[in-house]
């Protein structure tokens, strides 16, 4: 394929050589959304029933055109990990409240939300249209974990609070994240969260014991009522606290 171009969020084109084509010609193939085939001068009404049918039963399909006429439609399913009604179930129970945002059209958006039991759903998203919809979430006072896998996230990964990449996903995304997921698995997600939670509340225990430490400990010392030994000995047992608190988090499992 020569000349390959891609029109983010609506379709790709290229020129493909044939066996009749001359040399450096060839035909110009479109896939992509219907509205943006329209844009592009090619008339898409014999498959637009196809399409609606498509999208009704929860697919997404893309129009498939070259010489300037529609040749047929690719319908494709998304189909769902066994385990991403239990990651939703997680990110939940972790208080979080889950937002599906995705490209795909209306039907099939609602029809995935329904079997993960998400209620928000936000359909045919364009890139900088899911930028948008993080920055609205943030200007309503939200904290907002952004998890994606694709080029088309890779800006609302950086805009969001906190970035979390697929490590199955695409170079741009992950350079993007605050956090790659190393498993292609939803779950490793609320994963994240709750190790950074734990992770925060062992920061915040070492850090009131070695507070607590100097504030009982330095007054004594410099009034001379607590002995050099003695408060060595303190020191050194303050340090091994704080580690051994801090190891706890090898036992971290889920």
């Amino acid at each position: 394929m020569l000349d390959f171009r891609a029109d983010s969020g609506h379709g790709v084109s290229g020129v493909v050589r044939t066996a009749h084509a001359g040399v450096g010609l060839g035909r110009r193939v479109l896939v992509g959304r219907p509205g943006w085939l329209r844009e592009q001068g090619v008339a898409t009404d014999t498959v637009d029933d196809a399409v609606a049918a498509a999208e009704q039963d929860g697919a997404t399909a893309v129009v498939v055109a070259w010489d300037g006429s529609v040749r047929g439609a690719i319908v494709l399913r998304d189909p769902l990990k066994a385990t991403s009604r239990q990651a939703v179930e997680e990110l939940r129970a972790a208080g979080l409240r889950p937002v599906l945002l995705t490209g795909d059209n209306e039907g099939a958006a609602r029809a995935t939300a329904r079997e993960v039991g998400i209620e928000d759903v936000l359909a045919q998203v364009l890139p900088a249209d899911k930028v948008a919809a993080v920055e609205r979430l943030q200007a309503q006072g939200a904290r907002v974990a952004m998890v994606g896998d694709g080029v088309n996230d890779a800006a609302a990964l950086a805009q969001a609070d906190l970035g979390l990449a697929m490590g199955t996903g695409t170079d741009v995304a992950i350079e993007a994240a605050d956090i790659t997921l190393v498993r292609g698995d939803l779950r490793s997600a609320a994963q994240a969260v709750r190790l950074s939670r734990r992770t925060l509340r062992v920061i915040r225990q070492n850090l009131f014991w070695a507070f607590a430490y100097n504030v009982a400990a330095i007054p004594l010392a410099a009034a001379g009522l607590l002995n050099p030994m003695i408060a060595g000995a303190a020191m050194a047992f303050s340090s091994v606290l704080v580690v051994t608190n801090s190891l706890r988090l090898r036992r971290f499992d889920r």
